[in-house]
């Protein structure tokens, strides 16, 4: 492995490590409840998100040695592969990005756990990336293959996952802060954890906020299809009538500020993109490297910012003296698939194969992207990554980057050139992670 590809490699995994459940959790349990301050009464946890049995079984294990005389029982819903050990938790997994029956069962078993708390007791919500799709619990009326093919048709579109989630929101019956008026209603006390997957890191957007005050409207959902050219037909007759319905007053809005303005709500956002970038900044630091935080809200066509960014490097070594530099960015781009072609890879490898053919001057690159859940799209890696090495053996085998670009084949590219990102489920979920070295 050569230095640059170790570096590369590390960075990630400091960034990771900042935001690792079984490290953050506790911290804030600690917090949260203060030695002598243990939740009395019911203490129920439930949660949703990639992230999210990794934190359940965090919270378990300080309940443990903290909590000795509180029961701890709950739901968390997480995706396929990414449960963990749990004792009084249960752990399900589900369906993501396209929820599925597993993700609604579960979803109506929190709902119903949440329906049956009584005054004084504590509601543990433990949130991440991720959440929205595998916690489905549609509104009367709508059904789970209405909401399957819906996300289906926003995801096609090429439509932000901010976006998608207005609508989400509008159509369930616990997003959107629905969750927690449920908890307010019976008069118990929530606290929220969450891990940050979104720009901004606002608890309404994250895992669509169950458990937040929304800012958002039933307008906003049907502008969002009108935007999208999303009518009936890609978007089912049952979700359109909802969403009308909602904008008439028929039926509720989501949760509101003036809704929690005086309940026990709290949302505490404990692990965030930006975190793992300066941690990533803090390793680089002792590489030599001089550190630059483009930002973790750095969004639009993946190739567009591939392309983009290549041009920053090129700034940045035209302004540089004697400085090795690192560029390093988060945020969400998106990958616009035209019909008829299915592509295979994710936003963050085709991010970087788009700057690895836009810098074919400058090749003494190195870069690495990939997502911090452990999958980048629709194969099994987390990104990719390229140093001077590959660029060389690229050139050697006769791999055109434009050919594989046209083709959305960006897993192929690096797949045929060994430089593919493979953690596996990573159980945490802070957005994308993306870093070049300039020498």
């Amino acid at each position: 492995m050569s230095q640059q590809e170790t570096i590369l490699k590390n960075a990630f995994l400091a960034a990771l490590a900042v935001a690792d459940p079984q490290i953050i959790v506790p911290q804030y349990l600690a917090k949260i409840f203060p030695v002598r301050c243990e939740p009395i009464g019911r203490c129920l946890v439930v949660g949703a998100g990639k992230a999210s049995a990794s934190m359940a079984s965090a919270l378990e294990s300080y309940a443990k040695s903290h909590w000795p005389q509180v029961d701890i029982e709950g739901v968390v819903l997480t995706r396929y592969g990414h449960g963990s050990p749990t004792t009084h938790i249960r752990i399900i997994e589900a369906g993501h990005p396209v929820p599925d029956q597993a993700g609604m069962d579960g979803a109506k078993e929190i709902h119903r756990l949440v329906s049956e708390l009584q005054a004084g007791d504590v509601l543990i919500a433990l949130v991440s990336g991720g959440g929205s799709s595998l916690l489905t619990l549609p509104q009367v009326g709508i059904s789970i293959e209405d909401m399957r093919q819906t996300t289906e048709a926003l995801l096609r579109s090429g439509a932000p996952i901010e976006e998608m989630n207005v609508v989400r929101k509008h159509l369930s019956a616990v997003l959107g802060g629905n969750l927690a008026r449920v908890a307010i209603a019976r008069g118990a006390r929530v606290e929220a954890l969450l891990i940050s997957d979104v720009t901004g890191d606002s608890p309404a957007d994250i895992a669509s906020g169950p458990c937040a005050a929304d800012y958002s409207t039933y307008q906003d959902a049907l502008d969002i299809l009108a935007k999208y050219s999303l009518g009936e037909g890609p978007i089912p007759a049952s979700v359109l009538l909802h969403l009308n319905r909602g904008l008439a007053g028929e039926v509720p809005e989501t949760l509101k500020a003036g809704d929690v303005q005086n309940a026990p709500v709290n949302n505490h956002v404990i692990a965030t993109a930006y975190k793992s970038l300066e941690a990533a900044a803090d390793y680089i630091r002792t590489q030599g490297y001089e550190p630059v935080i483009l930002g973790d809200t750095i969004t639009g066509e993946a190739q567009d910012v591939g392309v983009t960014q290549a041009a920053m490097a090129r700034e940045h070594l035209a302004n540089q003296t004697d400085k090795r530099l690192a560029l390093i960015s988060g945020g969400e781009c998106t990958v616009t698939i035209p019909a008829g072609l299915k592509g295979r890879g994710g936003r963050c490898s085709e991010y970087l194969l788009s700057l690895f053919a836009a810098s074919a001057d400058l090749p003494k690159m190195a870069a690495l992207a990939a997502d911090t859940d452990g999958i980048d799209g629709s194969e099994q890696n987390a990104g990719a990554w390229f140093t001077p090495i590959i660029r060389q053996t690229a050139g050697e085998q006769g791999l055109l980057p434009t050919q594989y670009l046209e083709r959305h084949d960006c897993y192929g590219f690096f797949a045929h050139l060994g430089a593919l990102v493979e953690t596996g489920p990573t159980l945490t979920n802070v957005n994308d992670f993306r870093i070049i070295l300039l020498n």
